[in-house]
């Protein structure tokens, strides 16, 4: 599957209205405007996205869901600057990144943005602390060591710092997954079925400590999932099906979620 070429629109618009844009919400830690992302696979064209506006609040938890095919991870890469759109903008605050070249893009997602996934990504060899301080030291800073004590302290690893991951439980591993995701300070996390390899005890005990470092320190955190139980926790829920926004939930709850998902076919 090749990519068409990436052709982004010099200037993101700039106070759009419609579906999508969270009108009425907090400023916008992620906005994205007009995003298509279009693929060749032979002879047939495949548009992931088909002309999408959004913004993700800061200081808000939002998940994104849809059917298989959707365009919801394809949706979180491209607002993550992990890939490129074919057309459209994408800005992490008030800096646009879509059109800036790899190199700055890596700068931006060190300094601007965390991640958290389904597989953890630990580095084996590393200590628990080793690799919370991991993305901070690539980036060639100096972690804050305070900032970093109280985000080992937030996520109840005080007693694990010389641990490596293969000594944890699955949800220790994760936990350090969202220390490390947290240790720079970032804009904005993304979050891409971060509950996928727990069982549902562990996994709802992460998903209510990221609703805490929500409403607690103001983090933003935008998580892709196919779970109505994981999205029952985001403040809102933005739904995709063929690569658009078909609808938007504020305050939603599993209930009402999988109520929804029916519908559409998810």
């Amino acid at each position: 599957m090749t990519p068409l070429m990436n052709n982004p629109s010099p200037n993101p618009i700039d106070s759009p209205s419609g579906l999508g844009h969270g009108a009425g919400q907090a400023q916008a830690a992620v906005t994205v405007r007009e995003a298509t992302k279009t693929y060749r696979t032979g002879d047939d064209v495949v548009h992931a996205l088909a002309g999408i506006d959004v913004d993700f609040a800061a200081g808000a938890f939002t998940a994104i869901m849809g059917p298989s095919g959707s365009g919801k991870s394809t949706l979180m890469h491209c607002a993550a600057g992990l890939d490129d759109l074919t057309t459209g903008t994408v800005s992490i605050g008030d800096l646009e990144i879509s059109s800036l070249s790899e190199k700055k893009r890596t700068k931006v997602r060190r300094d601007r943005i965390g991640f958290i996934f389904q597989s953890f990504n630990l580095i084996p060899t590393l200590t628990v602390e080793e690799n919370i301080t991991l993305p901070v030291k690539l980036a060639g800073s100096k972690p804050d060591q305070d900032w970093v004590d109280e985000v080992i302290r937030i996520v109840s690893l005080g007693d694990r710092l010389g641990h490596r991951p293969d000594e944890l439980s699955g949800g220790q591993r994760q936990r350090v997954a969202v220390a490390r995701a947290l240790a720079s300070r970032p804009s904005v996390i993304f979050a891409d079925e971060p509950t996928g390899n727990l069982d549902s005890r562990t996994g709802g005990d992460i998903l209510r400590f990221m609703q805490s470092i929500v409403a607690t320190m103001g983090q933003t955190i935008v998580m892709v999932t196919h779970d109505p139980i994981a999205a029952g926790h985001a403040d809102r829920v933005v739904f995709l099906a063929d690569g658009r926004i078909i609808d938007d939930m504020s305050n939603p709850s599993a209930d009402t979620i999988f109520e929804h998902m029916k519908r559409i076919g998810g």
